[in-house]
Formats: structure tokens, sequence, C-alpha cells
């Protein structure tokens, strides 16, 4: 007797799962986790609830500054950075798949910001050049949601070359308790300006291009006449 064989079934994604991994994968994205976390991450364990740490840590920050801890300069301009770093980081290995977790990336913007001009205030930076940090790293921020809600993820390199959250205010406690804040947020936001601005246009750019060749091509097989249709398809069939 013959058999036939049977074809093996794909198995189906469940989409429950399916989802839940959109919806880490996004949350991480936003978070703008940098290598220096990618490094530990693993390192970590199970990590820290993200949601109440990132608050802490925010809260934490804000309280430093209110009571003029910062005030004095010198060293002390890194305990903001060394808040996050603690608290923050080890929140990296969680899946974000909580109730309240959604609220971890900007909670963490939030107290990045926040650190970024309470130790450029107490450095004496200009204000002007912390306006413009902060806008950069908002408009990263903007641009990386907007394309994952369209399912058009940003290269991970992009988020790699943008130092991350963590590596950006070591960056700027370092500077600051140098006495150098200035010219390091300098270098930083033209540095940071230049790569997100040339990245997200040329992504856009090829997305545009992309789209309008498709839209050609569709354009162009609606626009066959029955006959050449049928001419291409009967050439195909020879073919086969």
């Amino acid at each position: 007797m013959i058999t036939h064989p049977q074809a093996l079934a794909t198995p189906t994604p469940d989409p429950d799962e399916e989802r839940r991994r959109i919806q880490t994968a996004r949350l991480v994205a936003y978070r703008d986790d940098g290598p220096l976390v990618g490094v530990l991450s693993g390192k970590l364990g199970a990590g820290l609830p993200p949601v109440p740490a990132t608050l802490v840590a925010l809260l934490a920050v804000v309280a430093v500054t209110v009571t003029g801890l910062l005030d004095s300069g010198g060293p002390i301009l890194l305990l903001p950075v060394a808040i996050m770093l603690v608290l923050v980081l080890p929140t990296a290995p969680r899946d974000h798949l909580g109730r309240f977790d959604w609220l971890t990336p900007p909670l963490l913007r939030a107290a990045e910001f926040f650190a970024i001009i309470a130790i450029g205030l107490a450095a004496d930076a200009p204000k002007w050049l912390l306006f413009v940090l902060v806008y950069v790293v908002g408009y990263h921020t903007y641009d990386t949601v907007y394309r994952t809600r369209q399912s058009i993820w940003p290269p991970a390199w992009v988020f790699r070359a943008g130092l991350g959250w963590e590596l950006r205010l070591l960056v700027i406690g370092a500077g600051a308790a140098l006495g150098v804040l200035t010219p390091v947020l300098a270098v930083l936001t033209a540095y940071l300006f230049v790569l997100f601005a040339v990245e997200s246009v040329t992504s856009w750019v090829r997305l545009d291009k992309a789209s309008a060749q498709a839209g050609a091509d569709a354009e162009q097989d609606l626009e066959a006449s029955p006959e050449d249709a049928l001419e291409q398809a009967t050439g195909e069939a020879e073919k086969g």
C-alpha cells in the first residue's frame, strides 16, 4: 500500500505569547538601555521590580536636589548617577509584563532628565545646553516610540551608539565632578544630535523610497492589460 507523505504542520504562534513578546520588546526599546546595561543585565539575576525601583530612584534624585546636597559641587555630583545605577540598572532583566510596567520608560526618562538638569545647574552649566541635550534625547525617545508603533524597529546599534541612559549620566556626572561639564555637555550633545538625526532621517527616507517603489509596482500591475497578464502567466507556466 502506498501512503502519501503528510505535510508537516507549521506551528501557529500563540497570539497571547506574541503580544507579550512585542510588549516586552517595545518597553525595552523605550527604556533606551545602553551597552553597560547589556553587559551587566545577565549577571543581575531576577532583577528588581521596574516600576517601584524606578519611582524610588526618581524620588531620591529629587530629594538630594531639593535638600541642597549637590550645591557643594565636586564628587557629590555623582550621587544622582549612583542612585540611578543602583536602583534602575537592576530592573533591566525583568520582562516588563506587569500591569503597571508600562510606566517604567516614562519614569526612567523623567529621572534621567531631572538628574541631567540637577547636575547641570549645580555645576553652573549653560541652561540652553542642558535644554538642547534634553531635547535631543527626547526626540530620540519620540522617534523610537513612533517607529515601533508602526512595527518599524530602530536598529540595535543605535541604542548602543547612543550610550543609553546609564552611560550618558556617567559621562555627565564625571564631567561635573571634574569641573569640565560644559565642554563635556557640548561634545555629548553634538554627538547625540548627529547620531540620532542622521539615523532617523536616513531610515525614514529609505522607508519612503521602499513604499514609493511598492506603490509604483502595484500601479504597474493594475495598468497591465488582460492580454499582457495572460501572456505573462502563460510564460511563467511554460518555464515551470
